[in-house]
């Protein structure tokens, strides 16, 4: 089949999913090595807006950990991890605030838009979109009372307000935000961008929420690709150890989403160039999803 021919294809396989999609809101979780490299940045800023074009309603939520830790560094403040966590006293969240909302944020709305899409930067804060509240974290010991560990200024979501977000859709933009959140008191804290993707999702009603990683997918114990799974089937891999490491997290974010009423939750390799379009947009799709049944 000659390359003309394998572009039209493309397009009428495309097709389908164009038209169960278009109105759709999809949020997309950016992260890892997906907004180091040049050639995928480019490439996430041109997927996010072709989705802007054909009438989908893509909302970007990012993380932004190594450019926090780079900081942390040339600042001279020393970071502390519990169970994977930074622990976020109140110097480490300003500078959280400073790299999340004033760096990374502007930097990935100016990358869309420098590529003809048009982007707004938010955080939580803005309009009180991202209510939180302290993340209380217990680690259990054998034959001892659990641990009870001080995380600091790390919070948790309790509610979103989507009103900012739906006010930017209407208006042609695409929301770019960055996980801080904000309690009732005012007092702001840092929290896992996973777990912000995830709420968001359920309170706007996504169609989809991919998340970019830096792996293929979930694989199972003999390292091969899940491709699909139920919720069902999902937590069963969780409670059977199959699921491990960093994947764990990501694992219980797409098992929220689902269970909150998102449609499929993807784990996707962000290492790979338009990844975006090739889960939406194929019939084979790409990586992990989760099912609701």
């Amino acid at each position: 089949m000659s390359q003309e021919a394998l572009r039209a294809a493309f397009l009428l396989e495309a097709l389908p999913y164009i038209r169960e999609f278009y109105g759709q809101t999809i949020v997309i979780k950016y992260g890892g090595h997906a907004m180091k490299d040049e050639a995928l940045r480019k490439s996430f800023a041109l997927n996010v807006q072709l989705l802007r074009y054909i009438g989908v309603n893509p909302v970007i939520v990012h993380g932004g950990g190594p450019q926090i830790g780079n900081m942390l560094k040339q600042l001279g403040i020393t970071s502390e991890f519990r169970q994977g966590l930074r622990v976020t006293d109140d110097a480490t969240m300003d500078v959280v605030e400073m790299v999340l909302v004033g760096k990374v944020n502007k930097e990935i709305v100016n990358l869309i838009n420098t590529q003809g899409g048009r982007a707004v930067g938010l955080s939580g804060k803005d309009g009180r979109m991202i209510w939180a509240q302290k993340l209380e974290m217990a680690v259990e010991r054998a034959d001892a009372p659990p641990e009870i560990i001080d995380l600091g200024k790390v919070g948790e979501v309790v509610a979103v307000d989507t009103s900012v977000i739906t006010s930017l859709q209407a208006a042609n933009f695409i929301p770019v935000i960055a996980p801080v959140g904000v309690d009732e008191e005012g007092n702001t804290y840092n929290i896992n961008a996973d777990s912000v993707a995830s709420a968001v999702a359920v309170a706007v009603g996504a169609k989809k929420l991919i998340l970019l990683t830096d792996v293929p997918g979930v694989l199972n114990k003999k390292g091969e690709l899940i491709s699909t799974m139920t919720l069902h089937q999902a937590a069963h891999a969780l409670e059977q150890g199959v699921v491990t490491g960093g994947m764990i997290p990501k694992i219980k974010c797409c098992l929220e989403a689902v269970d909150g009423g998102v449609s499929k939750a993807h784990i996707l390799d962000g290492r790979v160039e338009n990844v975006i379009l090739l889960e939406m947009f194929t019939q084979g799709g790409i990586g992990s999803e989760i099912t609701s049944k």
